[in-house]
């Protein structure tokens, strides 16, 4: 006993150095859209609730006081998302789209620095300290900036999973020939036509970005921080990231490499137990008795209520003819022809719901968090992908058998009650969603513990250099080895051009010996 007592005080002395010191944390996390706000706060309110001191650039201010957790508060963002929002629906080509994205991170980015806090708070050297930098990385590089300014390591989370200019940041492989880019609805297993197609989308965006974005991203860089901006190249601190974080889990797509300083902590904003549904919510979905209900979300980007009125009556009439009650994240008031099964509200409390047992099926626009969600509960969804990686995440039910997908814009009603009635009544997809619900929640730790963990571990060893690959150090013609290829072909060139010469000379000297020889008969 005595023996066991003395352990736990070691264990406990050990610790204290991390339980009192607490770093502090300047997170920077502004973009309007909620849900990838929401996928990081249980996160970083965690670091705060372990005594770190935790700084964060928002559009989504806290409307309590939290202890050890303060905001900097950026809604200029929201003019961007608006204009982006409006112009979803015109028609574009690859090259187009990359632009249309990448205009609005450069916008993001400018409007992060212009911010009168960000400015004075930040920006002036001497104003602030602080140890660590974590930010969301999706191409606002000039952002990468801070860690430079206050010589902090940093980290990056990426609320999608990862992409090429994610990977990038730790020198992560990651073969087009089997990893498919975010936005091109492919899964890892790609026909031949499919990888080709692949290719061509990863070179324009690869393109797009470096000749026309990332030199913008340099000069917002060299203008906003110019006292480091000459010591530390921008290209040089998109190298130099000590962790990135990656709301992404093999259970929940497909297995891919990765390097040791890039993370898996998909479902990173999911509770560990659910909270008591409202009580009108609950007494609805209790009393729709043993056929259950159905719950339908587009998301917090996409509004219910600014789809086209044919599509909305559509929808209500499909939902009418079903037996089971529907709940309609909808936000509006009022919601004309709305049957008696359907039960509509601004805001549903989405975990908690698709934690009912008595809920059935999820009809979602396939966003990273509510696929995530509903993997994590064991439901069946039937997908209405708008843009971005909902095509693919709505590929990747559909590929692994938890779910089935249709278009938003050209369903009729008949296709769409019957897609849900297959949902529902075929057990195949209610079981396939449970097998990956048990995959995806056998861990040894929760995603949040683990992202915590793996933060503290950074701060512990003073930025982890250790873990960084020596690839990062490497130039791009090194790195795919072009250099040894080029030395391998120089040498084959000239090993043939040496046999051709030769052989030319002794094809000429043999006829030169047989001109002389008719030369003397």
């Amino acid at each position: 006993m005595l023996c066991l007592r003395l352990c736990f005080l070691s264990l406990l002395v050990s610790a204290l150095p991390d339980l009192l010191d607490g770093a502090r944390i300047l997170a920077i996390f502004p973009f309007p859209g909620p849900s990838q706000y929401i996928n990081v706060q249980p996160y970083l309110k965690g670091l705060a609730a372990r005594g770190h001191q935790v700084t964060s650039v928002n559009a989504f201010p806290q409307k309590k006081p939290i202890e050890n957790f303060r905001d900097i508060a950026v809604p200029e963002v929201f003019q961007s998302y608006e204009d982006i929002i409006a112009d979803l629906d015109i028609p574009k080509n690859s090259w187009q789209e990359n632009n249309f994205i990448n205009d609005f991170f450069i916008s993001v980015t400018k409007t992060v620095l212009q911010n009168a806090k960000v400015q004075q708070e930040l920006l002036q050297p001497g104003k602030a300290q602080y140890d660590l930098i974590i930010v969301e990385a999706l191409r606002t590089d000039a952002l990468y900036g801070f860690a430079a300014h206050f010589n902090a390591p940093i980290i990056g989370i990426s609320t999608f999973g990862t992409d090429w200019n994610i990977d990038e940041l730790v020198g992560n492989t990651a073969p087009i020939s089997y990893i498919p880019l975010v936005t091109a609805g492919l899964t890892d297993r790609m026909t031949y036509w499919e990888r080709v197609h692949n290719f061509v989308e990863t070179a324009i965006a690869w393109l797009n970005w470096k000749l026309v974005y990332m030199p913008l991203q340099v000069k917002l860089y060299e203008q906003y921080f110019p006292h480091v901006a000459h010591k530390k190249p921008l290209l040089e601190l998109g190298k130099n990231f000590s962790l990135v974080l990656v709301n992404q889990h093999f259970s929940l797509s497909f297995p891919r490499p990765y390097v040791p300083n890039m993370i898996e902590v998909g479902g990173l904003h999911i509770a560990h137990k659910p909270a008591p549904l409202p009580k009108e919510v609950e007494e609805f979905i209790q009393g729709a008795g043993s056929t259950g209900v159905i719950y339908f979300s587009l998301g917090s980007n996409v509004k219910s209520k600014d789809l086209p009125e044919e599509r909305k009556q559509m929808l209500l009439q499909a939902f009418a003819s079903l037996p089971q009650r529907v709940l309609w994240k909808f936000e509006d008031d009022v919601l004309p022809n709305k049957p008696h099964n359907v039960f509509i509200s601004k805001w549903f409390p989405q975990p908690d719901i698709l934690a009912h047992p008595n809920v059935k099926l999820f009809i979602t626009h396939g966003g990273l968090l509510s696929t995530i969600e509903s993997i994590h509960h064991g439901k069946p969804v039937l997908g209405l992908p708008f843009f971005y990686d909902q095509f693919l995440n709505v590929e990747r039910a559909k590929q692994s058998g938890f779910g089935l997908g249709l278009d938003h814009k050209t369903m009729t009603g008949t296709e769409f009650v019957q897609t849900i009635k297959r949902l529902i009544h075929e057990p195949r997809f209610g079981t396939t969603a449970k097998l990956m619900s048990a995959r995806y929640r056998d861990q040894p730790m929760t995603p949040q513990e683990t992202a915590i963990w793996w933060t503290e571990y950074v701060l512990r060893h003073k930025g982890a250099p250790h873990m960084r690959v020596a690839a990062q150090d490497l130039s791009f013609v090194a790195y795919h080895s072009l250099d040894v290829f080029g030395l391998f072909f120089g040498v084959g060139v000239l090993i043939l051009a040496s046999i051709s010469y030769l052989m030319w000379k002794l094809l000429c000297s043999q006829r030169s010996s047989e001109k002389q020889k008719l030369k003397h008969q």
